[in-house]
């Protein structure tokens, strides 16, 4: 899996904490080891349909992968709990 920083990337999973899902796209900014030896991660930021940028947050490499030319975008609305 070739991953590029600056690029845009999809979720391939649910991260609830940050309310994102599954396919949702963000740019990948940086990797960073794990402080104890675990799965490496990546810092995404994440933005909104007008590229506002809505979150920057850091997950394991497993959590995205590159997108390919197979796939379309498509939106969802942000719903934001209180």
């Amino acid at each position: 899996m070739k991953l590029e920083l600056y690029k845009e990337i999809a979720l391939t999973r649910n991260l609830p904490e940050y309310e994102l899902k599954t396919g949702d796209i963000a740019t990948l900014i940086d990797f960073v080891p794990h402080p104890t030896g675990g799965e490496d991660g990546c810092i995404l930021e994440v933005f909104n349909a007008v590229g506002e940028s809505i979150a920057v947050i850091t997950v394991p490499l497993s959590a995205i992968k590159p997108l390919s030319s197979e796939e379309i975008l498509t939106i969802r609305s942000l719903t934001k709990t209180s």
